[in-house]
């Protein structure tokens, strides 16, 4: 499995104040970009697999939908965010 319980810990500890800091913002955005970067591979190899797809596209309104939240809340973490996980270029 791509996404153990180790991966979302390190994710989380990373991005988040605590390794148990799952309702974040920012650490609930990280988790998204990680699992939307291993479903575009996915996608990648496999072209007709349309639920994939769908969820992919679902994901990505979730991640942009809390991105905006945060900009209108805090821009300083919203760009501290989209420097780190390497967003907008």
């Amino acid at each position: 499995m791509y996404l153990d319980s180790a991966k979302k810990t390190e994710i989380f500890t990373e991005y988040g104040q605590s390794a148990t800091d799952t309702g974040s913002v920012e650490s609930q955005v990280a988790l998204f970009t990680f699992r939307i970067k291993h479903l575009t591979e996915h996608l990648k190899k496999n072209h007709k697999d349309f639920g994939t797809a769908r969820a992919l596209t679902k994901m990505v309104g979730r991640r942009r939908k809390l991105l905006k939240y945060l900009y209108n809340k805090d821009i300083n973490r919203y760009r501290a965010l989209i420097k780190a996980l390497g967003l907008r270029k």
